[in-house]
């Protein structure tokens, strides 16, 4: 929940999700508030959903809001207040662990701060969107990956991919560990630990292989034990613990973009011999 600051109207929401590289979100609206020079041990990655905000980058002056997603990098002074203090401004940040670029990076980052990409603005929304959904923390890490991916593309480093070439045998050992455990799936640092390979390939070689991301793939996995404990009797809520899912409301909307219909739904049609395929 957001902390909100009756005097002002400034409110902050922070929280550590579960999410390998991702230390820290923070959600916020300030409006008088301004941040002093100062340095992260992190990457911060910044998303200004509202107004615009105004920063001093190693002794440069810049802007962002809007379309644009800023990259600021570890270990480098920063400052920011709104650019309209009467206005302020809205922002979302996702603060990355230092190996998520790697310090080869921090030099590029300086120089281009600001990426105004389409995909990488979506990523980051969808990011968000993850991070803030429990039970979505699979895809809030294959979209961690993907983000680092289409960032170092921005900044022209070379793609980072410490394993063995992609192949579909790796997709296909990468099936096997996951099929193992649908329920708890491992993370995709530990699955690439396992396999020898770098996460970010680990998702990419399994997407081409299979025509969609490791946490759809554990997604569908789960629906479809959800359909089987509703047929054989079990409650919604019930399914959807034993399923995996963090609750109810997480495998409605999951059962229902699937199947088309809620859980529920789906139980009572099995009960009356109208089952859906």
């Amino acid at each position: 929940m957001y902390v909100l600051d009756m005097s002002t109207g400034e409110r902050v929401r922070a929280w550590r999700p579960a999410v390998p590289q991702v230390s820290e979100v923070l959600h916020a609206r300030f409006v008088g508030h301004s941040y002093p020079a100062h340095t992260h041990a992190e990457w911060t990655l910044l998303l200004v959903d509202s107004g615009e905000v105004a920063y001093r980058l190693d002794r440069h002056d810049l802007r962002t809001g809007g379309a644009l997603v800023t990259l600021l990098p570890p270990g480098v002074p920063h400052d920011g207040q709104s650019a309209q203090p009467s206005v302020g401004f809205q922002k979302r940040v996702a603060y990355l662990t230092e190996d998520w670029l790697g310090a080869g990076a921090v030099g590029r980052a300086v120089d281009r701060p600001a990426i105004q990409r389409a995909d990488v603005l979506e990523g980051v929304r969808r990011l968000h969107a993850a991070l803030a959904t429990p039970g979505e923390e699979l895809a809030a890490e294959s979209l961690v990956h993907r983000t680092a991916e289409l960032v170092r593309a921005h900044l022209g480093s070379t793609p980072l991919d410490t394993g063995p070439r992609a192949d579909r045998g790796l997709a296909r050992r990468f099936r096997e560990v996951l099929d193992a455990d649908p329920i708890a799936p491992p993370t995709l640092v530990a699955a690439g630990a396992l396999l020898g390979v770098h996460p970010s390939s680990l998702s990419r070689v399994f997407a081409r292989a299979y025509g969609l991301p490791p946490h759809r793939y554990v997604t569908g996995r789960r629906v479809d034990l959800a359909r089987h404990l509703l047929l054989d009797g079990a409650s919604p809520a019930d399914a959807a613990a034993l399923a995996g899912f963090s609750d109810q409301a997480h495998l409605t909307r999951h059962f229902r973009r699937t199947l088309g219909v809620t859980p529920a739904a789906f139980a009572r049609s099995g009960a009356h011999r109208g089952l859906v395929a």
